[in-house]
């Protein structure tokens, strides 16, 4: 069975109605062979995870709060304690190095929540992203203001999308 591991900092109304959309659709029962673990991104500051979580995992849902232009402090922790050990390199420009490492090459989703301007919170995660190798599985998911039935829909078809590329 593959596993696919969903990795937020929800600490709003909204970012946890579109993560519970995600996992609802990433455990779509029609996709099979797919073990779904939600993580939350501050379990790695607590020491509840670790490296190896992210290792052991081969797919991944990325959600974030977009906050002053940047990912949430809580998801940059969890790249900034792993990134070595799963496998990121830096070329010697300072770009990301898409080698072969740990985790190259598997497939992602982000998901992102604000009030206002989310680029720089989508740039920062898909260039960590890209550093390390993974492989994105669908559109990003943007979403500013209020969380309505658009956006969980389109929340549930990210989780199941990505989950279907990890399916039997």
């Amino acid at each position: 069975m593959t596993r696919l591991l969903v990795v937020h900092h929800s600490p709003t109304r909204a970012l946890r109605a579109l993560t519970d959309a995600v996992v609802a659709g990433a455990r779509d029962p029609e996709i099979t062979g797919v073990k779904v673990e939600v993580r939350e991104a501050l379990d790695w500051a607590r020491g509840d995870a670790d490296h190896t979580t992210l290792i052991e995992a081969d797919g991944y849902l990325v959600g974030t709060t977009a906050n002053f232009g940047d990912m949430s402090g809580a998801l940059k922790h969890v790249f900034d304690s792993t990134f070595l050990q799963v496998g990121g390199a830096l070329a010697p420009d300072g770009s990301g190095d898409a080698t072969e490492g740990a985790t190259s090459g598997r497939p992602y989703g982000l998901y992102v929540h604000g009030r206002y301007d989310l680029t720089g919170a989508v740039r920062s995660v898909q260039s960590i992203i890209g550093a390390l190798g993974w492989q994105q599985a669908y559109d990003v998911l943007e979403v500013m203001g209020d969380v309505d039935e658009q956006a969980t829909v389109a929340a549930y078809e990210l989780g199941a999308t990505v989950a279907a590329h990890l399916s039997d």
